[in-house]
């Protein structure tokens, strides 16, 4: 892959995280995607999905800010996603599902999640809603919803959204 298209991955994974375009990812981009969540499924913040949201989008801002904002800003400018989240979470993919979990895990039972052989999974369609809501335009949103659910039933898995989003952000490779 040629470096130009390598920094057009890296530019469009920044942009999923800022949230309001201000170039720069801050713990305003986590809430304000929790927010928008909660909206677009009817979920009341106080609720405890809700709260479970926030706090989830926490973990993940505060994950996302110790590994990748170098200068202690509390804000992750692109180079410093670049240089720390990527470079960093690239070797260790498991980490990015470490910090990314808790905000997946609430955004599922926002979603509508059930459980299923001990399982939590949420349908195609709200894992769908909710990748539109958070960015993704929508035949991306479908495309990815549609391709997570392996076998054909519907449903998707906490932990295949987690492996998902985890590849998504830390392989870039030509095809991703």
């Amino acid at each position: 892959m040629d470096s130009a298209e390598y920094e057009r991955k890296i530019a469009h994974r920044f942009a999923a995280f800022d949230q309001d375009g201000n170039d720069y990812i801050d713990r305003a981009d986590f809430n304000a995607a929790a927010a928008r969540l909660l909206t677009e499924f009817g979920t009341k913040a106080r609720c405890d999905k809700g709260q479970a949201l926030y706090t989830g989008a926490e973990a993940f801002w505060q994950g996302m800010a110790g590994i990748a904002d170098v200068d202690g800003d509390q804000r992750v400018t692109r180079e410093e996603f670049v240089g720390g989240a990527v470079k960093r979470l690239r070797d260790n993919p498991g980490r990015f599902a470490e910090i990314a979990r808790p905000f997946l895990r609430a955004a599922i039972a926002v979603a509508g999640s059930t459980e299923t052989d001990g399982s939590t999974v949420a349908t195609v369609a709200a894992v769908e809603r909710a990748l539109r809501v958070l960015g993704a335009e929508e035949d991306v949103a479908s495309t990815a919803a549609g391709s997570l659910d392996t076998d054909g039933d519907g449903t998707i898995a906490e932990a295949d959204v987690v492996a998902a989003v985890a590849a998504y952000f830390t392989v870039i490779e030509p095809d991703a």
